[in-house]
């Protein structure tokens, strides 16, 4: 399985304005917490953000290059490890050859997303040999590796997980504080979507829709698709890991459940839900399924049937997913 590329980006400064605007409205959130007397709020807008930054790292090879990847969980839970493990070590609770003790943010943040960038280019280098339903089941197949590697891993929880309990810091300064933390991650989704935007308008965003659409074309125009998918497939696991490393940072704790192959197929879900054609869709999917999640789970056990209800109503009727919405409404209602 193949997905058509997405449609080439509208004009830059429009989309950046849309961006700033949702940025800006993500940053309203802890006003509106507080007002409302309700902190469990800002707990669920940081669970949006950060996987609205896993999404979009989705979605550069799923929505832009056309490739429907299932270890983008394995990656998530990458980036978290590599921060648990590096905290942990201050603890003395675990050990790691390679990995600094440390728990400043400055330090672990980009380490975690080198690793996880190193794993996906690792990944790739086979994966992306292949196409369609062989390239599936490759990238389910390393996901699935990964989460047995690290419940095999005893000196790291196991199946149980890893907490830790170490102070984490940004340059020097406490990091942990709620209201702060989901700023800082605001923030980092701020830089994901002007980079992804950025990047996706570039000749290297163009060279990567044209081999989704088709490569044998580009073939024979003398550019080669592979390096560029390689590269796209690296630096999404790379910010696929950051996502990870925010994941673990926000609860202290990391555990293979978040590299379940199920946890990839809910990162699709939030792209296609968002809408695969604009950068900044996947944070509209991620709101909503998490959002949803958490008020339709409080409803019944039976949740997941009036979601996956849900889901079905946006692919049927919103082709563009639910940001059509948005767009709908700034034209003023106007379905055309």
């Amino acid at each position: 399985m193949t997905l058509a590329p997405a449609a080439p980006p509208r004009a830059s400064s429009a989309t950046l304005i849309g961006i700033a605007v949702l940025v800006v409205a993500l940053a309203l959130v802890p006003t509106v917490s507080q007002a409302l007397g309700n902190p469990f709020l800002i707990k669920i807008a940081t669970r949006i953000v950060i996987f609205a930054i896993a999404a979009v790292a989705l979605n550069l090879v799923l929505g832009f290059g056309g490739l429907v990847s299932l270890c983008h969980a394995g990656l998530f839970g990458i980036g978290g490890y590599v921060l648990g493990i590096a905290a942990a070590q201050l603890d003395g609770e675990v050990s790691a050859a390679l990995l600094p003790a440390t728990g400043e943010l400055a330090v672990v943040l980009p380490l975690a997303m080198a690793v996880a960038g190193l794993a996906a280019a690792v990944m790739g280098v086979i994966a992306l040999r292949t196409s369609g339903a062989y390239f599936i089941m490759i990238t389910l197949a390393f996901n699935q590796m990964l989460y047995y590697v690290f419940v095999a891993l005893q000196q790291y929880g196991g199946e149980d997980g890893l907490q830790f309990n170490a102070a984490l810091t940004l340059f020097g300064h406490p990091a942990t504080g709620r209201v702060p933390f989901y700023y800082g991650c605001v923030a980092a989704l701020a830089l994901v979507l002007a980079g992804m935007q950025r990047l996706i308008a570039s000749r290297f965003g163009v060279v990567l829709r044209a081999s989704a659409q088709n490569e044998r074309r580009l073939t024979a125009l003398g550019i080669p698709p592979l390096p560029y998918k390689l590269a796209a497939f690296a630096l999404s696991g790379a910010v696929a890991g950051l996502a990870g490393a925010l994941f673990a940072a926000s609860q202290s704790f990391i555990s293979p459940s978040a590299m379940s192959w199920v946890q990839s197929g809910d990162l699709v879900v939030m792209c296609v839900l968002g809408g695969l054609a604009y950068v900044a869709g996947p944070v509209i999917g991620a709101g909503a399924f998490v959002a949803l999640e958490a008020v339709l789970s409080g409803w019944s056990v039976h949740w997941q049937l009036a979601f996956g209800g849900f889901i079905i109503a946006v692919v049927v009727t919103l082709r563009g997913g639910l940001i059509d919405l948005v767009r709908i409404a700034a034209r003023g209602g106007r379905a055309s």
